[in-house]
């Protein structure tokens, strides 16, 4: 069983947090879904995965290989048998998705209050349907475990 880290993004934004992650998941051999809501943040994504300064495999999803992607950028679930899911811009997560997959990663900038309530209310939902979850925070540079639920 899987659980869900969400990462509260008080000092980078989501362009810096983003490829780091998607490091760390791929070194652990994880394909990797990014779920996102709206098509223009997915745009911006791939190209700042593009243009950083380590190469990322990845794709935007509408391609012909979309199933292949190690990372796939996308809107609609399940296109590249992920084994981790990233959901930003309030993407939503299903409890069966956190209960199947290896790691469900949520991210959400301090400074967008929409955006902090819908993973608030994703907590909520999650942990009180018996979901496994973390809640993360940067702090001087590094990121410290604020709360925990479930068996993590």
């Amino acid at each position: 069983m899987g659980a869900a880290y969400f990462y509260h993004l008080t000092e980078k934004p989501l362009e810096a947090t983003l490829p780091v992650l998607l490091g760390k998941a791929l070194q652990a051999g994880w394909r990797v879904e990014v779920r996102g809501r709206d098509q223009a943040t997915l745009d911006r994504l791939d190209k700042q995965l593009w243009q950083g300064d380590g190469f990322l495999p990845h794709g935007l999803a509408g391609g012909p290989h979309d199933a292949e992607q190690p990372v796939l950028l996308t809107t609609e679930p399940g296109v590249n048998s992920a084994s981790c899911l990233m959901s930003v811009d309030g993407a939503q997560v299903s409890l069966e998705e956190v209960t199947m997959l290896d790691r469900v990663c949520i991210l959400f900038n301090a400074g967008d209050e929409a955006a902090m309530e819908t993973a608030r209310g994703q907590w909520r939902a999650l942990t009180e349907a018996g979901a496994s979850a973390q809640y993360w925070a940067e702090e001087d540079g590094r990121w410290v475990k604020k709360a925990e639920s479930g068996n993590t």
